[in-house]
């Protein structure tokens, strides 16, 4: 960081290639939309570049790249809110070649059926963070799934930790009710 402010802007692209991949897949788990994920991973590198000369070294340094990963977060949030939804182009609802069939079989019925079965729960697991209103995702996300502290979510998301443990909890809670259903063996 202090070599980059000093003028040697070349090492910035060790931060990109540092932190890119991370801040996608946070990016994806949050927005749930891959292009938005590539919107908010150069829009924090962009920030971060923009404010680098700012950064008082009083938390760490990945803290800081999150805590502005989230600050984009919310601003794309709200300009989508007022932004009109995203409409299907006809290409993604039909392959190239409809009249194509396929010749081999398809993956996963080459798979074994514990595979299969960890990618469904995977999905689900997915699809009900995915449920949660944002505030609940964002902790769920930086706790569980960046592996950050109680203490560092709290930072970055500018709350309590208290409030970030009543969150976490909300959060699982609902994603366990959510999964209830998946677990229950009922008799057919």
């Amino acid at each position: 960081m202090q070599a980059i402010n000093q003028g040697r802007e070349e090492l910035f692209e060790e931060l990109v290639l540092r932190y890119q991949d991370r801040l996608y897949n946070f990016g994806l788990r949050i927005c749930k939309d891959s292009r938005d994920a590539e919107d908010l991973v150069q829009e924090t590198f962009i920030n971060i570049f923009r404010y680098m000369s700012g950064f008082r070294h009083e938390s760490l340094f990945r803290n800081w790249v999150y805590r502005i990963a989230v600050s984009v977060c919310i601003k794309m949030r709200r300009r989508s809110k007022y932004a009109p939804e995203r409409e299907l182009s006809l290409e993604d609802v039909i392959p190239g070649d409809a009249a194509e069939a396929p010749e081999e079989l398809p993956q996963w019925a080459k798979e074994p059926v514990d595979r299969l079965l960890n990618e469904e729960l995977g999905a689900r697991i997915k699809a009900a963070i995915d449920e949660l209103p944002p505030t609940y995702r964002l902790v769920v996300v930086l706790r569980d799934m960046e592996d950050f502290s109680t203490e560092e979510t709290a930072r970055i998301l500018d709350i309590s930790q208290a409030n970030v443990k009543v969150r976490l909890h909300r959060a699982r809670f609902s994603i366990r009710e959510t999964l209830k259903g998946y677990f229950s063996h009922e008799p057919s």
